[in-house]
């Protein structure tokens, strides 16, 4: 038995603690419901924390190392402008510390390491995500553009001055009428051969670029994204370099024009504004043209004969921005946890079990409800990142480079970043409130943080639009299986799917029969807690979904187009669910891969409870789902809520270690109340009282004299 120091603010009891070399420490109160009176299992933070760094953690490290910097942190207050101001000063703070040129090529004295320079950026939110962003726009967009879309002469003519922030840019594709459908922006490029050059134009309002970063003040160049025009062709799509302002008065060059967004929701460090060109010329070698090029006498080219896989393909090139938002939003969630947890545990409120002690907020079982299952869910999108990163860095070293693998990482990006983004709202607005007023607070981060992550969810591709880009690929590989089946096959595989044959496979099979066998509700528990009772569950229900929808739209393309959009239009939310919870399965199954890769027992014990939880609350979701499609009874259904208490109450004394294996300190939180001063406050206030208490000259209680006297009473009638 060994002695633990008590973290939570709790009772001060012992609790059996492992030792040696993985030994790792316990946040608790006591023995866990979950270890049956044996050893509390210990979580190995150390070592847990070097698996959440990743395949990338020294990057991850030296970039945490200077969001630590008080020269990088958001100063609360600023007016936009001293905002802006701060921050671009930032971006050369970034420069002159060798932060910004890992993707860049070797030849320019970049890195080649493209998965390295992602996670690095990612880390910057933790310092501000204004300084994130602006990056993100300088290097990971504009500078990006130039790389990716174009060829080595464009390469040696603008990345060095990107690179070292000579040349601020802009990344000008959306249009104020135009966002998520880039393929019909209005702006145009034309070439006049008569001259060897392209004129660009925004023909009308609603063609201004807009939102763009670096545009308001700052931007000197721009990569413009245009309709290529040539001998009458519109060949869709391109990139254009586009000189914006004069380097030295900074005003802006004939025939471009724009105006400042002003003060927004949020990230009010980055100068975003709109643009306009009218007939502004530019040479004809300023087409950033890796995929698409124009002779001297106007003739086109590409060496991808596809219109419509070219325009992915050069969209795809640019899909780093979000992968890096899916990133961020995780960093996010963590510092909300990390600060939100800490308070949990020192803040005291009510005195239900004690006499003279308040309650732990953290021992309250809706709090633990509220915190631990998005602590679940974010150690299932950290994996799912790093499985995201992985497979982006693959595409981009070259190591696994063809179409479908591009295709793949499209999708798994798609995939992904909605749900990130979407929880990193939840979870900053659920920590905002589980700290009352205090999480209002400024100085507490949850309110700001909030508002610079709102605009997450929009833009480098709204959530929605990009759940239905996913959910057309799924469609698109349930087609590939069921294309030389008649509708007659394919209605009766849905009808039978709905009326139970899928349960019958190995995970259902099993989760079906344990209380029809036995009846037993706790091994229905055991059936739903169990990871192939899960991942039959998570994985049916998206089976289920695809296949539904893809029978209620096959044939659609061969409709007249009005018939065939209003048919996909009907069915248009179940194919946003459908892609949702293939997301969600994505990422059970990333934390189910991370699970393997736990060597310490005790640290196991932990993660598959908590995975459990993510997997469990899941269910709990979309309970309705699986009741009304028969992949639960009844009495079954009602097990998942059980077992999900039983959860909180195992992960409740490692809640501490799981945060701090994050990896984050007090110069990342910089939350007032995850610094230790509640638990003085509390331990201040608690030693008062007792000494009150033992001088005996408290003021008793009215309530306590009432209850005295009326006992008095009632012995004087007897």
């Amino acid at each position: 038995m060994t002695e633990v120091v008590d973290r939570s603010g709790g009772s001060g009891r012992t609790v059996n603690t492992k030792t040696g070399p993985n030994a790792g420490t316990t946040s608790g109160t006591g023995t866990s419901a979950g270890s049956r009176g044996g050893a509390q299992p210990a979580v190995d933070v150390a070592a847990l924390g070097e698996q959440l760094l990743g395949k990338w953690a020294d990057v991850r490290r030296q970039s945490r190392g200077l969001a630590g910097e008080p020269e990088l942190h958001k100063t609360e207050g600023l007016t936009h402008t001293e905002h802006r101001t701060r921050v671009f000063g930032q971006l050369k703070y970034l420069v002159d510390h060798n932060a910004v040129h890992r993707a860049f090529p070797a030849e320019l004295n970049g890195a080649d390491d493209h998965g390295g320079n992602v996670a690095g950026f990612e880390e910057l939110v933790t310092a501000d995500p204004s300084l994130q962003i602006k990056a993100g726009v300088q290097w990971g967009l504009f500078g990006s553009a130039v790389m990716h879309l174009g060829t080595a002469e464009h390469h040696a003519k603008w990345l060095p001055g990107i690179m070292s922030l000579e040349i601020p840019g802009c990344f000008a594709m959306t249009e104020t009428g135009h966002g998520s459908d880039v393929a019909s922006i209005a702006t145009t490029a034309t070439f006049d051969e008569a001259t060897g050059e392209f004129v660009i134009h925004t023909p009308f309002r609603a063609a201004w670029k807009d939102y763009t970063g670096n545009a308001a003040n700052d931007g000197l160049g721009a990569v413009v994204f245009a309709q290529l025009v040539t001998k009458g062709v519109n060949h869709g799509v391109h990139a254009f370099y586009v000189d914006l302002r004069d380097p030295d008065t900074k005003e802006f060059l004939p025939g471009i024009g724009g105006e400042d967004d002003g003060v927004k929701g949020g990230l009010n460090g980055i100068d975003n504004g709109r643009l306009h060109f009218n007939n502004v010329r530019i040479p004809r070698t300023n087409l950033l043209n890796r995929y698409g090029d124009v002779t001297a006498d106007g003739t086109y080219s590409s060496p991808i004969a596809s219109p419509g896989r070219r325009f992915f393909t050069m969209l795809g090139t640019l899909v780093q921005g979000r992968v890096s938002l899916d990133g961020a939003a995780v960093a996010v969630s963590k510092i909300a946890l990390a600060a939100a947890i800490r308070y949990a545990t020192e803040r005291r409120q009510f005195n239900a079990s004690s006499h003279t002690d308040e309650e732990v907020l953290l021992d309250y079982q809706r709090h633990q409800r509220r915190l631990f299952t998005r602590l679940a869910t974010t150690y299932a999108a950290g994996f799912a990142h790093e499985q995201l990163l992985q497979k982006f860095d693959d595409v981009f070293s070259g190591a696994h480079d063809t179409d479908e693998d591009r295709q793949d990482l499209e999708t798994l990006a798609a995939a992904l970043k909605p749900l990130s983004t979407w929880h990193a709202l939840d979870t900053l607005q659920e920590c905002r409130e589980a700290c009352g007023g205090a999480g209002f607070l400024i100085e507490n981060r949850f309110a700001s943080l909030r508002a610079d992550m709102d605009v997450y969810v929009t833009f480098e591709g709204d959530n929605t639009v990009l759940l239905q880009l996913v959910a057309k690929r799924l469609l698109a590989d349930y087609a590939k299986e069921f294309r030389n089946v008649d509708f007659g096959v394919l209605a009766r595989y849905v009808v039978t799917q709905a009326t139970g044959v899928a349960i019958h496979r190995t995970g259902l099979r099993q989760v079906a029969q344990f209380v029809a066998d036995t009846g037993s509700v706790q091994k229905a528990a055991l059936a739903l807690r169990d990871e192939e009772g899960q991942r039959a569950l998570l994985t049916d229900r998206v089976q289920t979904m695809v296949s539904e929808v893809g029978a209620a739209l096959k044939g659609a393309g061969k409709l007249p187009l009005e018939k065939g959009a209003a048919l996909f239009n009907q069915h248009q939310n179940e194919l946003i669910d459908a892609a949702q919870a293939h997301a969600e399965l994505l990422q059970w199954e990333a934390f189910t891969d991370a699970l393997r890769e736990v060597s310490d027992p005790g640290t196991k014990v932990v993660l598959t409870w908590l995975r459990d939880l993510f997997g469990l609350s899941l269910i709990e979701k979309n309970l309705a789902w699986y009741l009304m499609n028969g992949r639960l009874s009844m009495q079954r259904a009602r097990t998942v809520g059980d077992y999900i208490n039983r959860l909180l109450v195992k992960i409740r004394p490692h809640a501490l270690d799981l945060v701090d294996a994050f990896g984050y300190g007090e110069e990342h939180i910089r939350a007032a109340i995850a610094t230790g001063d509640e638990k003085t406050r509390q331990d201040e206030a608690r030693a008062h009282y007792r000494a009150q208490r033992a001088s005996g000259n408290a003021p008793v209680d009215e309530k306590v004299l009432l209850a005295r006297t009326a006992i008095a009473a009632r012995g004087r009638r007897n």
